[in-house]
């Protein structure tokens, strides 16, 4: 009698019979009769080798997985796609990489002999054949198409660790850089992109960012932004296609960057203007504990709106704050890079803040963007910004020139800031005691009754 392994281990979808593995996986329901094998995939991997076994397992899982993603897409116009996914994946399971008939005839003999032999098997299925030899049309996809097929399969795992308002902003932005190309070249087919489509939208950012004649309307950073998000996409499909070096027609097109800093707001003016009573009081109470606790701890608005009860401990001896990703539940959500998972101490009104709002901003959580859109608006009606060019994230550049100019450790900055130390991490920073000793050094004086 057979013996089955458990799905959730390195053998999983192995089963043993009479010392030779087979493959076996249940069909999932929602495919229901649009897989002829369902309910239950049974297969000879024809070894009793478990090595062996677990390397045609992995391309049959594979090819299991593709061909079910295409089969759910249905209808007309996804035919195309789900036959040649299915023969693409079939072929790869046998062991062969799917190519043209024009491809497979510049193969080594060795190669076009074996899947000529593998189709002379008396089983082997009409599709299976054409597949092997080549004679399935790649379908036709468009950009658009061919941007579902990037963000459904070849870059799901980026998503995976996204709230729900980071993957639709990330949805948002690769998406406008679709358009862009859409609306100056037409939906085209991806594989008859030429060099010319991509110089039409090089030059559309060009007349933006550095006219003839005329002030600039958007900034290199805005162009840049575009133009990699299509040369990505262009490249990854590809790549996902089995075409690695396939010639990129958006390689090497972009704008040089003027580099650009917010200015810092001054000691003088957050203690003279915005400390001052009364000045944050036409703030509602969560977006104005966001404003004070940027003040004494440096965090990015994000971070800060998007803390949880269980990274605020404003009641202990040394009371500090966690930024980090939350990675289980609806509330899930990444940070910006690895450097940004850091404790920082609470000092001076920051504490106030927290012992205050000990359960985070929740009208604010995943709303960031709404969140600092209130705070420059606020700032800017009622007169809280030095010059037109400083914004609320300049509260983060004078956190770290306040550190600067008590002479804080460099390395006890970066880390504070969330900024990558370029060495190996051999400890954890310093002691909580001495990071918060070191950061009283800059505490603001305040009035408790502001916040």
């Amino acid at each position: 009698m057979g013996r089955r392994i458990d799905d959730s281990s390195a053998d999983r979808h192995l089963t043993k019979i009479r010392g030779i593995y087979y493959y076996r996986r249940r069909v999932p329901g929602n495919i229901g009769t649009l897989d002829s094998r369902s309910p239950i995939i049974k297969q000879s991997l024809q070894t009793m080798d478990l090595v062996v076994a677990r390397s045609k397992r992995d391309l049959l899982e594979k090819a299991d997985g593709e061909l079910w993603a295409a089969l759910i897409m249905g209808g007309d116009k996804d035919e195309a796609r789900a036959k040649y996914d299915a023969a693409v994946k079939r072929v790869e399971a046998l062991g062969f990489t799917f190519h043209t008939a024009r491809e497979i005839a510049s193969e080594p003999l060795d190669k076009i002999l074996k899947r000529i032999e593998t189709i002379l098997a008396p089983s082997a299925p009409v599709m299976q054949a054409a597949a092997v030899l080549g004679t399935v049309d790649a379908p036709k996809v468009t950009i658009n198409q061919a941007f579902k097929i990037y963000r459904t399969q070849i870059a799901a795992d980026q998503l995976r660790d996204k709230s729900e308002a980071q993957r639709r902003k990330w949805v948002q932005q690769k998406q406008s850089a679709v358009n862009y190309f859409v609306e100056l070249n037409e939906d085209k087919h991806i594989d008859e992109i030429t060099r010319a489509d991509a110089l039409n939208v090089y030059n559309f950012w060009l007349k933006r960012i550095a006219p003839d004649k005329g002030e600039a309307t958007h900034t290199a950073t805005a162009g840049n932004r575009i133009l990699s998000d299509l040369k990505i996409l262009y490249g990854r499909y590809f790549t996902h296609n089995g075409e690695r070096n396939r010639e990129n027609p958006f390689a090497d097109l972009g704008f040089i960057e003027k580099k650009r800093s917010r200015p810092p707001f001054s000691a003088t003016w957050i203690k003279d203007s915005i400390l001052k009573k009364g000045a944050l009081a036409g703030l509602n109470d969560e977006a104005r504990g966001v404003v004070l606790a940027m003040i004494e701890t440096g965090a990015r608005p994000s971070e800060i709106c998007n803390l949880r009860p269980e990274h605020i401990h404003a009641n202990d001896k040394l009371p500090y704050i966690e930024v980090t990703a939350i990675e289980d539940g609806e509330g899930k959500r990444e940070i910006k890079t690895e450097s940004s998972k850091r404790i920082i101490p609470l000092v001076g009104i920051a504490v106030e803040v927290f012992k205050k709002h000990g359960g985070g901003f929740p009208r604010y959580r995943h709303k960031e963007t709404h969140m600092s859109n209130t705070l420059n608006k606020f700032f800017k009606n009622n007169g809280l910004f030095p010059t037109d060019k400083h914004k609320i994230y300049s509260f983060r550049h004078a956190f770290e020139d306040r550190m600067k100019e008590a002479g804080l450790d460099a390395e006890l900055r970066r880390s504070l800031m969330g900024h990558t130390i370029d060495r190996p991490n051999y400890g954890e920073g310093g002691s909580l005691e001495w990071r918060h000793t070191e950061l009283q050094k800059i505490a603001l004086p305040f009035d408790a009754s502001i916040v």
